[in-house]
């Protein structure tokens, strides 16, 4: 066979390993679903003592479906076929009457998963890699091979509902206490527990009592409460897939052929559509910085503010050593806490938390920057301060390090003259909060050294950011999108629309949050200076001025548009949202875009939509500003507001 290697060992044990040919990663093809249909054929006509499932790739188990087919389902009929294929071959797998294993190592996604759950046990490797989710959700359709079906017979369904929802990932010791996996071994031993789970007859953990309740009588409570749950992110019309999953798991156990007007609906829908396409921009933006052998060990930060000191914990969270510079370490101190936090909450194992805290070293002298694969600049925003850092630390670094500043407003050019090789000084510009914003630009101005820019580029994809190159230019891509964006909605409120309505109309269009509340979480002084710079010489709306004058900032000051509780914005109820309103607002938003791409800020309409989804969190469902542009003719429409 082309992808999968069958071998019968002296035990009588069958090892199935899936090598997928001429890729870096597994994913279940047509191919290799056919290939592996005629693995069970064979042991149909010589039953072995039991099969063992795993990959033959350093990269993980399986990703998943191979997602090149999912843009070939250009008809209903297609689209059934596919979740007939997967649906019907792993209920075969699960139908065996000897005992079958799948072995676990790195990342298990999606249909990866199902084939997983279509075996009686799971073994998980515990290792840092190692992910097991079904993120169907994340891309508009469901889990139809298996998944609705068996994740909450494994898990209960509360849980199940909960991961296939929300698609996120568990690591090998959450998937075991959860009982999605029988066993979390580390590598050394995963051969000999994997032989010995296989042939212990070890009966499945049962569900407890109340989760039998809770998958049958109670179904629809559980059924209820989930659609609450997903009604307060996601609404119906933007996002059907969440719903999808609800009902077929309700109403058929989670087997989509028995509802082919709700395959039909999900798989052909624009939603599901446009976050293929999402995903594939965020595949691209991956690429940046791979035709290059830069790796960085050391990163010094100089700045232990919110973002450098934020910045300095997620590099060392990635598993760089950093060392992090500011005036004192009575400066460096707060960074150092919030750090902490960061590693406690997302490594959750004390030992790998003390390894990153470990790390993380506060370096008031500077003494770091000599050592330093990457220096970053995360000052206050003044050319002058600026200069004056560069001039230090340029003699200092080593020639070949990259210099980098996360000016977010200043223009490289003027930053640069300051430098005896200027070409070296490239942007590398995260967004607040670090931890949760995936975009970083990588900003190149005129005349910088390309191999600079490269660098930068793998050093973001190296701490698992995704590289956004952008020309040097005011506010590069994505503040220079939101400057018009959180104006025209500040300009709403002066014409007498209140905050909590602007905010209303642009959730009701898909943003995570609304402008007015954005403004006050960024503060209002940010960005009335921002507005300075990129608003070109417009007058700053009225109430805006009004606040900024009353110290009324935002979140920081508890007081702004709304005001701040407990980091919560109290919000009276919205008045009816005027008829066009969003698209009005947005209108700025995605004018700007184009004229971006079209000045050669951002290669291209595609790379421009992938920075304004990931950088703003612009309605993934839409495909991006410039997509829904084509897709609305928003240009072409008369404002009704």
């Amino acid at each position: 066979m082309k992808h999968w290697q069958l071998n019968k060992e002296e035990s009588g044990i069958a090892v199935a390993v899936l090598d997928r040919a001429g890729e870096s990663t597994n994913a279940l093809s047509a191919e290799v679903m056919a290939e592996f249909a005629q693995i069970l054929d064979q042991l149909d006509l010589y039953p072995p003592k039991g099969l063992i499932v795993r990959s033959g790739k350093a990269a993980g188990f399986i990703a998943g479906a191979d997602i090149g087919e999912f843009s070939q389902l250009n008809t209903p009929e297609k689209g059934r076929a596919l979740v007939a294929r997967g649906w019907e071959l792993f209920n075969r797998l699960a139908a065996v009457k000897y005992p079958t294993l799948a072995l676990v190592r790195g990342h298990c996604l999606g249909g990866g998963l199902e084939l997983a759950l279509a075996c009686r046990y799971i073994l998980a490797v515990d290792e840092p890699g190692t992910k097991l989710a079904l993120p169907e959700v994340m891309l508009g359709i469901f889990p139809g091979w298996g998944g609705m079906l068996r994740l909450p017979q494994r898990v209960g369904p509360a849980a199940a509902l909960d991961l296939m929802l929300t698609g996120k990932s568990l690591d090998a010791k959450r998937a075991r206490n959860l009982g999605l996996a029988d066993e979390c071994v580390p590598p050394r031993v995963m051969e000999m527990a994997a032989h010995k789970l296989l042939l212990s007859n070890r009966p499945r953990r049962p569900l407890p009592f109340v989760q039998k309740l809770l998958a049958g009588p109670l179904k629809a409570v559980v059924a209820n409460g989930a659609r609450k749950q997903v009604a307060k992110k996601a609404r119906p019309e933007h996002y059907p897939a969440p719903y999808a999953i609800i009902d077929l798991w309700q109403k058929h156990d989670g087997n989509a052929l028995a509802a082919p007007a709700v395959v039909d609906r999900i798989i052909q829908s624009p939603t599901a559509k446009n976050l293929l396409r999402v995903f594939h921009l965020q595949e691209r933006l991956k690429g940046f910085g791979k035709d290059g052998d830069f790796v960085a060990k050391h990163v010094h930060v100089v700045g232990a503010g919110v973002m450098g000191g934020d910045i300095a914990a997620w590099c060392a969270l990635r598993g760089l050593t950093v060392t992090l510079q500011d005036q004192s370490v009575e400066r460096i101190a707060p960074a150092i806490k919030r750090a902490h936090a960061l590693f406690k909450k997302k490594l959750r194992d004390p030992l790998r938390a003390r390894a990153a805290f470990d790390r993380l070293i506060p370096d008031p002298a500077g003494a770091g920057a000599a050592r330093a694969d990457v220096v970053i600049e995360a000052i206050f925003e003044n050319v002058e301060a600026k200069h004056a850092l560069f001039r230090s630390l340029e003699p200092r670094m080593k020639p070949d390090a990259v210099l980098a500043t996360n000016t977010s407003s200043l223009r490289l050019e003027d930053l640069r003259s300051a430098l005896v090789r200027p070409e070296r000084l490239v942007g590398i510009h995260f967004f607040n909060p670090v931890a949760m914003m995936p975009l970083v630009e990588v900003v190149e101005a005129d005349g910088a050294d390309p191999a600079m820019v490269r660098a930068a580029c793998a050093f973001v994809k190296q701490i698992d950011k995704l590289p956004l190159p952008v020309k040097s230019a005011p506010g590069f891509l994505v503040n220079a999108v939101l400057a018009p964006y959180m104006l025209a909605a500040m300009r709403a409120v002066d014409d007498g629309i209140s905050p909590e309505t602007v905010d209303a109309a642009m959730l009701a269009f898909g943003m995570p949050m609304g402008p007015i509340e954005l403004i006050d979480t960024v503060g209002l002084d940010i960005a009335m200076a921002a507005g300075q710079q990129l608003a070109g010489g417009a007058e700053a709306p009225r109430c805006l001025l009004a606040r900024v004058e009353r110290q009324q900032l935002g979140k920081k000051s508890g007081q702004g548009f709304y005001a701040w509780k407990d980091g919560k914005p109290a919000k009276a109820v919205a008045a009816t949202v005027p008829p066009g309103l969003a698209e009005k607002l947005v209108k700025p938003l995605v004018e700007r875009t184009q004229a971006l791409v079209r000045d050669g800020v951002i290669v291209d309409a595609d790379l421009a939509d992938a920075g304004v989804i990931f950088g703003t969190g612009f309605a993934p469902f839409t495909g991006g500003p410039i997509k829904f542009l084509l897709d609305s003719g928003i240009s072409s429409r008369k404002e009704s507001v």
